[in-house]
């Protein structure tokens, strides 16, 4: 069954939704400087509301340096989520010194960025349309890739049961699709997950 990251949580209220849910991943942007962007105290105060769920716990990190992560944030996370422009000695040191799995993102635009995906060292690798952007690429690029994948960029509860049975990702993972007016939307929070599980 297709896994299900439920990304950029802001409040507790989000975090417990997914987790009611049933969501397999919560993610949480860490780096500053971005819309949804959360500072550690938000992190903790987002956590407890995880504490005793199976849901994984992902940080979002924007060409951060490696000793932020590991002094602030590895302690806390299940898995890392790399979304810069971050190179293969990077993802290497960082799986070393954290000792938790990698996820490297890669902006999709032609076959050239599939080849990077397919070679890339991380544990996993998610497949986008930009950081953040809401909108959906051209998904015929990666029909012939061979390694699990989170798929993202404007998935939503109305496109993302097509894209699960034509590419069947390990994981499809959603931000701005479930949000209303800048913030999560429980209703269409439910739809997505609904529509997931259907697909």
């Amino acid at each position: 069954m297709t896994k299900i990251k439920l990304c950029g949580m802001m409040r507790p209220s989000d975090v417990t939704t997914a987790v009611s849910l049933g969501a397999d991943y919560v993610g949480f942007v860490l780096t500053e400087g971005f819309r949804r962007s959360v500072g550690a105290g938000e992190l903790h105060m987002m956590l407890d509301c995880i504490a005793d769920s199976a849901v994984k716990r992902v940080g979002v990190f924007v060409d951060e340096p490696i000793e932020n992560i590991i002094k602030n944030y590895a302690d806390m996370l299940d898995m890392i989520q790399l979304h810069g422009s971050e190179d293969e000695s990077y993802i290497r040191d960082l799986k070393e010194l954290a000792g938790k799995p990698v996820i490297k993102s890669f902006t999709v635009v032609s076959n050239t960025d599939i080849e990077a995906a397919e070679q890339c060292c991380a544990d996993l690798v998610l497949l986008d349309s930009g950081k953040g952007t809401g909108r959906v690429f051209d998904h015929s690029l990666i029909k012939g890739i061979s390694r699990p994948y989170f798929l993202a960029g404007g998935l939503n509860a109305e496109n993302v049961g097509e894209a699960i049975a034509s590419l069947h990702p390990f994981a499809v993972d959603a931000s701005s699709g479930i949000e209303t007016e800048g913030f999560k939307d429980k209703t269409k929070m439910t739809a997505f997950v609904n529509a997931v599980r259907k697909g």
